[in-house]
């Protein structure tokens, strides 16, 4: 009866997963004991790494207890098979064949003394049928133990059993196949876990939490890490564990890694270590020793190694690990854990290159902190001389001794420094409205009375160039959230451009209407118009238009940018719609009260 016993406590291994197979090949284990006459029947099974699995055991107590989950080498089966006659599908080895060790070594041998008869069994008998698919490959074993007779199974018994054996072959196929499938199926689900928690990750930290749990579950591992590569190629990298602990890699070690992870991702392959175990591609036996004695100081029984990557692109590898006498790594869950390696690759590099863009627009708002802070500072600077500048103008006017010359040219000093206070009120706007540090305290705000206001300012120069200005409001208040003081400079600045930039004769319209949630501020004119190119960039400080006409009227390329910043801050948009020559229309869409 086939057993593996060394010295150390034996290997016992879950059966058959599948309840369906387990009870068909149990059926017909007990139909050899019970039909067949045999005190004890085992039906094993071939695992990849090349043994036997005992997955159903009939008959004697003791034997299944002894036997139930056992495993032993194939190759030592097959050794003592090859002295055996030839019965059909069974195989039988009489004891004076047997290796004289086997007792010791290899098989189950029962405790019963034969009896007095030439056909006797021998407790060293060995009977039992190796299990072949269609393709002959050897899937697993039927063994047969203790006859009732006590004799060895003469011709009728030896049908009996052979039909029995047909039957077993079959059964092991199916579970065999049974089991592959729901294997597979585990490892598609594990996958399908994985991949949708870390693909919906923008951070490499929360990529790692929300897979550890599914892998070490999937894979039924005992732990695992991933080592990500540093992409300053200094060879070190981050170390991330199963439970957030440090995984201690010595720089050799952590070199290795990445070196075989390179080669792995090349070769498109995942790497099984174990020890005893033959060491391939992508390790060579000085690395594989190196691995094997870490493994051996952290008490891990074996490992799988997946390169992770994207397209040409290696960045890291995933251990999966598992304790001494776990169950050895299958090639479905090595395959499935190269597909996941693709997946967390492409995980990964989208984590990083999320990580750059952010850190590019942390950059960037502070580079813009810092241009506002600037621009303050020189505003502030600029207005106080200023104003004693325009202080000692309006002294100098009141003179009676100026001659006509000389107040022409204070009169021409005063607008020049009047224009730089406008230029300057707006920077210290831009940076207001620009600073993170100062939001808005948003209050109900009728903006039939801004507009009102606004008309009232701009009215005059729409009458100097005979503009034909239309303000369509409605009866009932429209109110908006935010503030009152920066909506009234969003009106102010889109209305007295529009008017600046429509030619004489025009016209010039202002709508406010209710639209959903919002309100609507329009401003319309038929003015010179903004081409494509240019659409593109305004709002942009400081940006004038390439159009002659709009450049032969004065302006700082301020006014579009405040208005951009103080509608973006009060949570609304600005659209624009312009074609060159046709006038331009501008909504504002803000928040309703």
């Amino acid at each position: 009866m086939p057993r593996d016993t060394p010295a150390a406590p034996r290997e016992r291994r879950p059966r058959l997963a599948d309840a369906a197979s387990r009870d068909a090949l149990q059926l017909i284990a007990e139909g050899v004991t019970e039909l067949a006459g045999f005190g004890i029947a085992a039906i094993s099974v071939v695992r990849e790494d090349g043994m036997l699995e005992s997955v159903a055991i009939a008959g004697n107590e003791q034997a299944r207890a002894e036997l139930e989950g056992t495993r032993s080498p194939v190759a030592r089966m097959l050794e003592e098979l090859t002295k055996a006659d030839d019965w059909g599908l069974l195989r039988f080895v009489p004891h004076e064949r047997l290796d004289p060790s086997a007792g010791q070594t290899w098989g189950w041998v029962p405790d019963i003394e034969p009896i007095d008869h030439p056909d006797a069994w021998h407790p060293l008998d060995l009977l039992l049928a190796p299990l072949y698919d269609d393709a002959g490959v050897l899937r697993g074993s039927l063994a047969m133990d203790l006859p009732v007779t006590g004799r060895r199974p003469d011709e009728a018994q030896r049908a009996v059993l052979n039909k029995y054996a047909e039957q077993a072959g079959r059964a092991v196929v199916v579970a065999l196949e049974r089991e592959e499938l729901a294997e597979q199926v585990r490892m598609a689900q594990a996958a399908r876990r994985i991949v949708r928690r870390a693909t919906a990750q923008l951070s490499l930290e929360r990529i790692f939490a929300d897979s550890r749990e599914a892998l070490v579950e999937g894979f039924r591992a005992a732990g695992m890490w991933i080592q990500t590569f540093s992409q300053r190629d200094d060879g070190l990298g981050h170390i991330y564990s199963t439970d957030g602990s440090e995984i201690v890699l010595t720089r050799e070690l952590r070199e290795i890694a990445e070196a075989a992870a390179h080669e792995a991702w090349r070769l498109q392959q995942t790497s099984i270590i174990a020890p005893g175990r033959e060491f391939g591609p992508p390790l060579d036996e000085t690395q594989g020793r190196l691995v094997v004695d870490f493994m051996r100081r952290i008490d891990v029984g074996s490992l799988l190694f997946v390169p992770l990557g994207a397209g040409p692109e290696c960045v890291g590898n995933l251990v999966l690990t598992r304790l001494p006498g776990a169950p050895e790594w299958t090639e479905s869950e090595a395959t499935t854990a190269l597909d996941i390696g693709h997946d967390l690759g492409r995980a990964i590099l989208n984590a990083r290159t999320f990580e750059r863009e952010h850190r590019l627009v942390e950059e960037f708002r502070a580079l813009d902190t810092y241009k506002g802070q600037l621009i303050a500072t020189v505003a502030h600077e600029l207005k106080n001389p200023l104003s004693s500048v325009l202080g000692y103008l309006e002294m100098l006017e009141s003179s009676p001794d100026l001659s006509g010359t000389a107040k022409g040219s204070l009169a021409a000093m005063e607008r020049g420094a009047q224009r730089m206070v406008k230029v300057i009120d707006d920077l210290l706007l831009l940076s207001k409205v620009g600073d993170p540090d100062n939001p808005v305290i948003a209050r109900p705000v009728d903006l039939r009375d801004v507009v009102d206001d606004v008309v009232d300012l701009v009215g005059l120069a729409a009458d100097q160039k005979r503009i034909d200005l239309r303000v369509e409001l409605p009866d009932h208040p429209v109110v908006a959230l935010g503030d009152a003081d920066e909506l009234d400079r969003v009106t102010a600045n889109l209305l007295s451009n529009a008017v600046k930039y429509t030619p004489e004769g025009g016209s010039v319209t202002v709508r406010l209407e209710h639209v959903g949630a919002e309100v609507v501020l329009t401003c319309a004119d038929e003015g010179i118009g903004i081409s494509a190119a240019d659409r593109e960039r305004l709002g942009t400080e400081f940006f004038r238009s390439s159009n002659p006409l709009a450049i032969s009227q004065p302006g700082t390329g301020l006014g579009l940018a405040i208005v951009r910043r103080i509608v973006d801050r009060h949570d609304g948009r600005l659209e624009i719609e312009s074609e060159l020559g046709h006038g331009s229309t501008f909504r504002v869409h803000l928040p309703a009260a």
